[in-house]
């Protein structure tokens, strides 16, 4: 989970690794894509798969990290220029993803596939990839907390579970303490929505606490 307190549409990831081949007049192109946080994330999966197919005559590779996809790269890794890691990258991009690294290893296979083969190949490879990956939508949610007797909890749990459910919003949790605290994360235009639903369901007892804005994951 990352802060942020802007808003508007955000890209999605991928909720796990995953791996697809293709295979294209003989040649191998091993796709390998995972979430990951941050640069250094990335690399250290890049030099994963490195160590694994060393034997491969290349690792190209596109990456995409941060909240609003800030950071931005590719490599060939030794194959004609913008033929490999540019067309991985704009898979990435217009599958509006971000937090995501692409890795395509590929075993020569003793034909020569020309750019324009290339490209096709190494689009393909990751486009593929994602045909079969879990996205994870994202959004800005903000931090709501109803504080609730012990004895209206179990109700109010149930009322509180089929808003979130209604209204695209997520029930994060409940600590039982002196009372019950539920956890909300609520999109910011349902915000009085939800102050206007809680009285209502609670005769005018109960009322939220807003906290901050963040950036979640969503449909996990």
């Amino acid at each position: 989970m990352v802060t942020s307190t802007s808003a508007g549409d955000l890209p999605g990831t991928i909720a796990r690794p995953v791996d697809h081949e293709l295979v294209v007049k003989r040649s191998r192109f091993l796709a390998h894509l995972a979430p990951v946080a941050s640069v250094e994330a990335a690399d250290a999966v890049v030099a994963r798969v490195r160590k694994e197919h060393w034997d491969a005559r290349h690792h190209c590779v596109a990456l995409v990290v941060g909240p609003h996809a800030d950071q931005q790269r590719s490599t060939d890794d030794g194959e004609p220029s913008g033929t490999a890691g540019v067309p991985m990258l704009e898979v990435l991009r217009h599958r509006g993803l971000t937090d995501v690294v692409a890795v395509v290893t590929r075993y020569f296979g003793g034909v020569l596939l020309g750019a324009g083969g290339l490209v096709r190949a190494y689009s393909s490879a990751v486009s593929e990839a994602l045909d079969v990956a879990r996205v994870v939508r994202r959004a800005v949610r903000t931090v709501v907390t109803v504080d609730v007797p012990h004895a209206a909890a179990g109700r109010l749990h149930g009322v509180l579970q089929d808003w979130a459910g209604a209204h695209d919003a997520v029930l994060a949790g409940v600590a039982y303490e002196q009372v019950a605290r539920f956890t909300l994360l609520v999109a910011p235009a349902d915000l009085d929505r939800f102050d206007a639903d809680l009285a209502a369901a609670s005769a005018g007892t109960l009322a939220a606490a807003r906290g901050e804005r963040r950036v979640v994951d969503l449909d996990r």
